[in-house]
C-alpha cells in the first residue's frame, strides 16, 4: 500500500460518509499507513477501524464479515485467532494485481455501511476489493 493510495482511501471515505466515522488504512502487515477520525466520531471508532483493517490485512479471508461467517459457532476457531482480530463488518483487504497490498477499516456506522464506505474508498484509490 503506497501512501498516495492510502490517502485517497481516507479522503474518499471522509467525503462520502453520511455521518462521522474513523478510517484506518494499513499495509499488508496491518500497520498504519494513513488514518482519520471525523469530527464527532465516537472515540471507540478509532480502535475499531484499526482492528478491522488489521484483521483484513492479516487474516486468510478478504473481509472481517467473511471471517466472522467462517468461524461462527466454532469455539476452537475463535479461541485460536490473534486477539487483535475483530469480526465486525467494515474491514476489507486491498488488492493490486491480484496481490493483497493492505486493508482498510471503517467504523462509526452500521457494519454494512462501514463496509460499503471501505469498498468505495478502495475503488477511489484504484485498488480491488473482495
Amino acid at each position: 500500500m503506497r501512501l498516495e493510495q492510502a490517502l485517497a482511501i481516507v479522503h474518499a471515505v471522509v467525503a462520502e460518509a453520511p455521518a462521522p466515522v474513523s478510517v484506518f488504512v494499513a499495509d499488508d502487515h496491518g500497520e498504519l499507513v494513513a488514518a482519520a477520525t471525523m469530527d464527532g466520531a465516537a472515540p471507540d471508532t478509532r480502535l475499531n477501524a484499526r482492528r478491522k483493517a488489521y484483521t483484513a490485512a492479516r487474516s486468510d479471508v478478504p473481509s472481517t464479515g467473511e471471517l466472522a461467517a467462517k468461524v461462527r459457532g466454532e469455539a476452537a476457531e475463535l479461541a485460536s485467532f490473534d486477539p487483535v482480530f475483530t469480526f465486525f463488518r467494515g474491514g476489507l483487504a486491498a488488492f493490486e494485481g491480484g496481490r493483497r497490498v493492505g486493508a482498510v477499516g471503517v467504523s462509526g456506522l452500521p457494519g454494512e455501511q462501514d463496509e460499503e464506505l471501505a469498498r468505495r474508498g478502495l475503488a477511489a484509490a484504484g485498488l480491488g476489493a473482495p
